[in-house]
Parts: C-alpha cells; structure tokens; sequence
C-alpha cells in the first residue's frame, strides 16, 4: 500500500526529473560537442522527445497540483457550494477531452508501432515517442478523477470549501 500511495504521490515529477535531466544533459553535451567541432546527430532528437514527454506528463501534474491554467472570474459570483459544482462541471469537460486525447492517441501511436516508422536518427520506433499522448492523458485522466471524488466530499460535507481541496493538496507537496 506504501508503494502504491508513493507512486500516486510521485509518479510525475519522477518521470519529469528523468526527461529533464536527460534532455539538458543531451543539450549541454551538444553544445560541448560543437565547440570542439564535432556536433552529434542524435542530441536534438533525443531533447525533442524528452521534452515532448516532458509535455504530457506535466499536463497530469499541473492538474494534480490544481496549477493548470484557467479563468476564475465567475466563481468569484458564486457561492463556495457553487464554486464546488462549477469545478465539477468543468472537470467534467477536461475529462471528455482527455479520453478524446488518449483514444485518439493510443491509436496514433499503435498505427506507427504497427508500421515500424522510426525516428532518422536514433532509429527508435516512432510509436513510442507518441505515446507519450494517451500516456499523459491517461495519467492526467486518473488525477481529474480523485479531484472529481475530492470535489464530491467536499460538496456532501457541510463545513468544508473548495479551498480545503487546495491547501490539503498545498500541505502534501510542502511535506
């Protein structure tokens, strides 16, 4: 159960160190690379894929963190039971989108895996640099998920708000 709680916890910014630390590692030996006049072929492709990755995985830890961008000017016309089914609402739509994505995705990236294109310079298959999509997406779809069952608690519970949600997330990341 400990693994399980560490990995719901940590799951993103794990991967996000590996494909930043690779993708600046790769930068910085390119640029070392090129000042002794040797440039290598595989560094920018290799950062591109990192930071495509790095992309995807981001959108599920931006929603985790409740940092992802949006426009909050109408809850501040609503009450905090208003704000509450506001969030779920919009919740709602960011999950019909992210199963579109991931759908949508996953058969992308299953049709390359399954046509055996691969990138021109590392020659890996190009099937597994898109699945970062329904990957991203998937990870991002469990995490709207538990704020969608954070967001019913707090709605069934009387003397809690939406901003409860916020600081027992905010506590989490400082601890």
């Amino acid at each position: 159960m400990k693994i399980i709680r560490w990995l719901d916890e940590h799951i993103e910014k794990v991967f996000l160190v590996f494909f930043s630390v690779i993708m600046v590692g790769v930068i910085f030996l390119q640029v070392i690379m090129r000042q002794l006049d040797h440039s290598l072929s595989w560094s920018e492709e290799l950062a591109r894929y990192c930071f495509i990755w790095l992309i995807y995985i981001g959108i599920s830890l931006g929603v985790k963190e409740q940092k992802h961008v949006k426009i909050d000017t109408l809850l501040v016309f609503l009450t905090k039971k208003g704000q509450t089914v506001l969030h779920f609402i919009a919740n709602l739509f960011f999950m019909a989108f992210a199963v579109y994505v991931l759908i949508f995705g996953y058969e992308l990236a299953n049709q390359l895996l399954q046509f055996g294109q691969k990138s021109p310079a590392l020659q890996i298959p190009m099937g597994f640099v898109y699945l970062a999509t329904p990957v991203g997406m998937g990870l991002t779809l469990i995490r709207l998920v538990q704020h969608q069952i954070k967001l019913i608690r707090t709605f069934m519970d009387k003397g809690s708000t939406i901003e409860t949600i916020s600081k027992d997330q905010e506590r989490r990341v400082t601890s």
